[in-house]
């Protein structure tokens, strides 16, 4: 679950927690674009990977026609660009706290490069 079930905004999660040793983090964490799709994005996005970007044979399995997998693709891509933009003004917030003084500067790194998937 990625949209909040009443007002469908994204939600975040705040804490997560080993299963194995118990070890919990508490924090404000960013999931990756392909976690934050909706359901039909993220299975298409699986397809296309499994399929090896093979559109015909992706077309034949998924049981529909080559055009209506093209601008299913088109409405992922669309998606993947929405939420980049996204992730590009959050990191603009960021920075402006962090100037501002209202972030430190080494939660600002942290939150920027989790938003860049480099943790």
């Amino acid at each position: 679950m990625t949209r909040c079930p009443i007002c469908q905004n994204a939600l975040y999660p705040r804490r997560l927690e080993c299963g194995s040793c118990g070890t919990v983090l508490e924090g404000e964490f960013f999931l990756p674009r392909l976690a934050r799709l909706d359901k039909e994005g993220q299975r298409l996005a699986e397809a296309l990977i499994l399929h090896g970007g093979n559109l015909k044979e992706m077309s034949e399995d998924l049981g529909i026609s080559y055009p209506t997998l093209k601008k299913r693709l088109t409405e992922l891509s669309t998606a993947l660009r929405t939420l980049q933009k996204e992730d590009e003004t959050r990191i603009e917030e960021i920075l402006r706290a962090v100037e501002s003084g209202s972030l430190k500067a080494e939660e600002g790194i942290r939150q920027i490069r989790e938003i860049n998937h480099e943790l």
